[in-house]
């Protein structure tokens, strides 16, 4: 599995993501770093087939909404 972890939880998360075998990446560790817009951080992740991780209400509000990522 592949994931994408928001800004608002720790790079540790990453770090033990990736100690398990998971491919993972903070939105630290983009070109835009923690300024990467929730659309961008959609679009990277249905590019890479990842799962995003977040704490951001507005991933679960646009899937619940439309039943599609941002």
């Amino acid at each position: 599995m592949k994931f994408i972890v928001d800004a608002q939880l720790p790079l540790s998360l990453v770090e033990f993501l990736r100690n398990k075998g998971f491919d993972a990446v903070h939105t630290s560790e983009l070109s835009q770093g923690n300024e990467t817009s929730d659309r961008d951080i959609t679009k990277l992740s249905l590019a890479e087939n990842r799962i995003v991780i977040s704490k951001d209400g507005d991933f679960y509000d646009s899937f619940a909404a439309t039943k599609e990522p941002l």
